[in-house]
């Protein structure tokens, strides 16, 4: 996590992305780069096209002198405009770098550069390669206490561990292993077990602490959700695609549902393919 993008359009909403890449960068000593990208709109407060860069600029430069004072020393505090669509520009610049994580606000304003944070995030995740941390509320812009950790029976679940456990490790946190399905099925019950009990291996060989439970409902997104705040959670982890649809699991409905009604921060992990046995590493088909 050498660089964290931060997407923004210089509402108070959208400053909580900012707020909370700030509290990351901080612990992995990471870069931090701000993202406005320009519309051909003009927003509520009537600028024209030709004024956005340089207003732009002037909200950047005053962002810079309120918030560098909150990060590290070590960490390069920086912004870029770009144009054309929101959610391809900001996947783009997370891309441009080799380790790099993506934050930002879900409920931001139509405004300086028309930026339906609630839409545009989605679209972000959707877009991206890299891994997304969705941010709603200040409540959760602090230390990263505990995280939800859902596992279902795809092969694609065990992809989430291991960016896990380094914001684990790194903000000494607890993670809540949940199994999660709709089934009563004992062959299902058994993978999901089986599942788990690599993981728990994995964060044994970290140093993690950790608790599971088998969460058994009808509505995948809200039991989770329901259990997240129960314990009061932190950081839940989803996957942005699923190859298999089961109970109510299958990621087009269940990362939407989750990112646009969690009120607790999700981190969205795209598949590639690899996949965590025992804690060794191998490609999957």
């Amino acid at each position: 996590m050498k660089r964290i993008i931060v997407p923004i359009d210089f509402s108070p909403e959208s400053l909580k992305g900012l707020e909370l890449a700030i509290v990351y960068a901080n612990k992995f000593n990471s870069d931090l780069q701000m993202v406005f990208v320009q519309s051909k709109k003009s927003g509520k407060f009537h600028i024209e096209l030709d004024n956005q860069y340089n207003s732009a600029l002037e909200e950047f430069e005053t962002l810079i002198d309120k918030y560098k004072k909150d990060l590290h020393q070590d960490c390069d505090f920086s912004y870029i405009i770009k144009s054309g669509k929101v959610h391809e520009e900001v996947a783009h610049q997370a891309e441009a770098f080799d380790d790099s994580i993506i934050i930002c606000s879900t409920n931001g304003e139509s405004g300086f550069s028309d930026f339906v944070m609630g839409s545009n995030a989605y679209r972000i995740v959707q877009e991206t390669e890299r891994p997304v941390i969705t941010v709603t509320s200040e409540r959760y812009i602090g230390n990263v206490d505990k995280i939800v950790l859902p596992l279902d029976i795809t092969k694609e679940t065990r992809e989430k561990v291991p960016i896990v456990a380094k914001i684990a490790k790194a903000f000494n946190s607890e993670v809540h292993i949940i199994k999660v399905t709709g089934s009563t099925s004992e062959g299902i019950h058994n993978k999901l077990k089986m599942y788990a009990t690599q993981v728990k291996k994995y964060f044994d060989e970290k140093g993690i602490r950790y608790q599971s439970s088998l969460l058994v409902g009808d509505n995948i997104t809200e039991s989770t959700i329901e259990y997240a705040k129960t314990i009061d959670a932190d950081l839940i982890a989803v996957m942005t695609e699923q190859t298999t649809a089961i109970a109510n699991f299958l990621l087009g409905s269940y990362a939407y549902q989750m990112l646009n009604t969690s009120p607790i921060p999700v981190l969205s992990i795209t598949p590639k393919g690899i996949f965590f046995t025992f804690g060794v590493r191998t490609t999957g088909g």
